[in-house]
């Protein structure tokens, strides 16, 4: 049972998110259907907290001309060639395949700073990210059965 604990948590930390947590937790012998759920909503629910922590941070070091000037200078840019290249209907779709896609550097996290930094409406990011993690919560899921089968 400690490590379905173990793997709730892992599951709402940057870096491994599902895709450490969801092993973990399977390796405790829970149900796959709890371990899936808890894993995966665990990942959601960590969303509002990375944009509330984004928009704290931000709005403290927006006093500091250091941070305003490198801020303005690489985001706006960043923004202006990714708007440029996938133009805006394509920004959502994207924002899925970030998180969607379980590698190292995607996921709820990823997603969440993608959106804020291109300040995407939230209500739409916080949807698509979150169907983004189940897509990922599901990969992650099958991908461990089929090592768990090997073993």
């Amino acid at each position: 049972m400690n490590n379905l604990i173990y793997g709730i948590i892992l599951s709402a930390l940057p870096i491994a998110e599902l895709r450490g947590g969801v092993p973990l937790a399977m390796s405790s012998g829970a149900p796959i259907w709890m371990v899936f759920i808890l894993c995966v909503l665990a990942n959601i629910l960590i969303i509002p907290v990375v944009f509330f922590f984004l928009d704290f941070l931000h709005e403290r070091f927006m006093g500091r001309r250091f941070y305003r000037v490198l801020f303005s200078k690489i985001v706006n840019r960043t923004r202006k060639k990714i708007e440029h290249r996938i133009g805006t209907k394509w920004e959502y779709p994207a924002l899925l395949l970030l998180v969607a896609i379980p590698f190292p550097g995607t996921g709820a996290y990823a997603g969440s700073l993608a959106a804020w930094l291109f300040k995407l409406n939230r209500k739409k990011s916080l949807i698509t990210i979150a169907l983004g993690v189940l897509i990922a919560g599901v990969l992650v899921t099958f991908a461990s059965l089929g090592i768990y089968s090997l073993i």
